[in-house]
């Protein structure tokens, strides 16, 4: 009898040591779009870049014709296989900062928004820091923020926006 009861106690003492622990409570989102939503609203921030100072690089073909790929595979929904065509063109040209740009905007839509976040943060530092894609880049920190329920930082990230719009030096 005392054996059985020996064995009770050891099995209530491993069943305590094992028992999982409590999931840690995360902050709810604080965004309201759908992550098509969210993609759509980034690319309008761009505007149209009339009246403004804009880099545009020279692109390699290769290049081009994949992020041609990407956006079919975006409008079919096919949100992996377009991430994997602009995997592959960073891969050929891994300092551009417009498709580093285009790829954090796949990340949101297949529902990764870390590496968005990191995506966009890296085509900045990149980039010309002024423009139609500094814009991109802002709104996309923007909403990752807010995906993260990062409130001020989203807020900053908003702010920034307005910072990239740079006029063009004026002709005499």
């Amino acid at each position: 009898m005392s054996r059985s009861i020996c064995v009770l106690v050891l099995a209530g003492l491993a069943a305590c040591a094992s028992a999982p622990e409590p999931a840690s409570p995360q902050r709810p989102s604080l965004a309201t779009e759908t992550p098509e939503q969210m993609v759509a609203s980034i690319r309008a921030s761009a505007g149209d870049g009339e009246g403004e100072l804009a880099v545009q690089p020279l692109r390699d073909p290769m290049v081009e014709d994949l992020r041609e790929e990407a956006q079919r595979l975006e409008a079919q929904r096919r949100h992996a296989d377009a991430g994997a065509a602009l995997d592959r063109a960073i891969e050929i040209v891994p300092d551009d900062p417009a498709l580093l740009q285009e790829r954090a905007e796949v990340a949101l839509l297949e529902g990764d928004p870390a590496i968005a976040g990191a995506l966009a943060e890296r085509a900045h530092s990149l980039g010309a820091q002024v423009g139609p894609l500094c814009r991109r880049h802002w709104a996309t920190i923007e909403k990752v923020r807010l995906l993260a329920a990062d409130a001020a930082g989203a807020a900053d990230a908003k702010a920034r926006i307005e910072a990239c719009k740079l006029a063009p030096p004026p002709r005499y």
